[in-house]
């Protein structure tokens, strides 16, 4: 059964599915499709071709799928995607795409986003993402799943935050991280590999020793990066986190690579 707060102001085209849940205030357009289960908790602002997939869960003051900021945009058909179970805390925006990109914003399943992060146009957010306080990501920036972005961090457009990355607090981010990647700075450097969240995700002690002997020589002084890929690629052929960064490495971005800073060079990974 759904449920309509007398105060909201829920469009008559609006698609919501079976127990959803409009609290008071809030203001859902007529091109929204709220999915099972989905709750609006109170003064939320959906517009736009926006989908919420079923069980998420919206708090007061969150702004949903208003139009892109970017001043290239002129009312271009766009959309937005919410998979399942996210939770979408206060004072979240999200906007949707532009014709620069694939005119799609997408967000994946069980993210939860935290007070006041921001997730701008085209971007690509996978599942089990967690946003900090304050953390936001810029229009075409893609996020792995289970990245993690400290609070008041910031990503620059175009960067690629591979799967399983950590991303600390107050972090300015201008350059691609790897996949199980640490990066910590003003101007993010990394600091090694996110080792608590792959042992937190059930990864192997071999599999996680190979990933630290494979970062290792990926960030050596000696050679070239593309004969370090190579070696490493040839060295480590059996494990899939290695193989993970590896093609993220190899595949085409529009930035450079954060890397280790030299006065880090003696951290643990």
């Amino acid at each position: 059964m759904v449920k309509i707060h007398p105060t909201a102001l829920v469009d008559s085209s609006a698609d919501l599915g079976a127990d959803v849940t409009v609290g008071p205030f809030c203001v859902v357009g007529p091109d929204v499709k709220l999915g099972d289960g989905v709750v609006l908790h109170s003064h939320v602002a959906i517009t736009g071709r926006s989908t919420l997939g079923e069980n998420c869960q919206v708090y007061p003051f969150a702004s949903i799928g208003t139009p892109p900021q970017d001043q290239k945009y002129k009312g271009e058909p766009n959309s937005l995607t919410v998979g399942a179970h996210t939770v979408i805390r206060e004072h979240v925006t999200i906007n949707p795409g532009t014709p620069s990109g694939d005119t799609v914003t997408r967000v994946g399943s069980n993210c939860f986003l935290l007070v006041g992060a921001h997730i701008a146009h085209d971007c690509q957010v996978g599942d089990n993402v967690l946003m900090v306080n304050g953390s936001m990501i810029a229009g075409h920036v893609s996020l792995g799943d289970r990245a993690i972005l400290g609070g008041l961090s910031a990503v620059h457009q175009y960067v690629r935050i591979g799967a399983y990355a950590f991303i600390g607090g107050v972090t300015g981010v201008t350059a691609d991280v790897i996949p199980f990647g640490m990066a910590v700075g003003n101007r993010a450097s990394l600091q090694g590999l996110n080792l608590v969240g792959l042992r937190r995700n059930g990864f192997s002690r071999q599999q996680i020793q190979e990933l630290r002997q494979a970062y290792r020589l990926l960030f050596a002084n000696e050679g070239t990066l593309l004969e370090r890929l190579e070696q490493v690629e040839t060295s480590f052929t059996g494990n899939v986190l290695v193989k993970q960064v590896v093609d993220f490495m190899t595949s085409h971005s529009d930035r450079s690579f954060c890397v280790p800073d030299i006065s880090a060079a003696s951290s643990q990974v």
